[in-house]
């Protein structure tokens, strides 16, 4: 691996993993686009859609969970939400995960490219203001959660994201919980989604060893940093940040499914 791979990986991953920390998500929504075009695009490696899954599947383990880490004596993890949707995410994400092997390339950018934009979509819809609840006020539909865990896990799974830039919007919109309950709630859930999508990547045989070691270091320093300051933002400012890097995701895929 030359020095200036080594360069342009790390800078993915931190960048990245300081923003899934920030917003709560694990941080394949910007990972996966920047793997899969900046380092073809700078001329130092070339790596497939299934190679990119792979990677990102990893790196999303060691970010969401040192992002929960940094979050976790902040009385804001609904632990409850996280049992019931946890439970089946992880399920999902196994099989998505395992999956994916058998998918086109193409089919696998087409289900990432679907993902963003229902998501950017759910993200500009307005929401009702419950902000102001505590922890302990929160309550949400079993069934619905359940359900909708799974399938974000199965197709999630598939690209190698633990879920969450399709996970939050649905936390906030259908389940209606307040924003920082979500952003640390989804760290704790898409960190369970990462084990089975990163055993799932693993057994297919996805994941490239030096790659993937570099986007974890890199998760490692930036995840909790994220973390930290998003305590410090307005929650509409949160929202906005996530919303515009769902929708400029979503974009930058169709573009190219188009004009490949």
């Amino acid at each position: 691996m030359t020095s200036s791979l080594l360069v342009v990986l790390f800078c993915i991953g931190f960048v990245g993993s300081f923003l899934s920390g920030l917003v709560g998500i694990g941080g394949s929504i910007i990972k996966y686009p920047m793997l899969l075009y900046i380092p073809s695009a700078l001329g130092v490696a070339v790596y497939t859609a299934h190679e990119v899954s792979g990677i990102s599947a990893v790196q999303v383990f060691f970010a969401t969970l040192s992002g929960v880490w940094a979050l976790r004596k902040d009385n804001l993890i609904h632990y409850k939400l996280v049992v019931y949707m946890g439970s089946a995410i992880i399920l999902g994400s196994f099989a998505g995960g395992y999956g994916g092997k058998y998918l086109a390339p193409e089919t696998i950018n087409l289900i990432y490219g679907s993902l963003a934009a229902i998501a950017a979509i759910m993200m500009f819809i307005p929401k009702v203001d419950i902000d102001h609840m505590s922890l302990q006020q929160v309550t949400f539909n079993r069934t619905i959660a359940v359900l909708s865990a799974l399938a974000v896990g199965m197709a999630s799974g598939i690209v190698g994201a633990a879920g969450a830039f399709i996970l939050v919007p649905i936390m906030l919109l259908v389940l209606k919980i307040p924003t920082r309950v979500t952003i640390a709630s989804s760290l704790a859930i898409t960190f369970l989604s990462s084990i089975g999508t990163t055993i799932g990547k693993v057994m297919a045989g996805d994941v490239l060893f030096w790659p993937s070691v570099i986007m974890v270091v890199a998760s490692i320093l930036a995840a909790p940093l994220g973390a930290r300051i998003s305590k410090r933002i307005n929650t509409k400012a949160l929202q906005t940040i996530l919303a515009v890097m769902i929708l400029g995701t979503a974009i930058k895929i169709w573009t190219n499914l188009f004009t490949s």
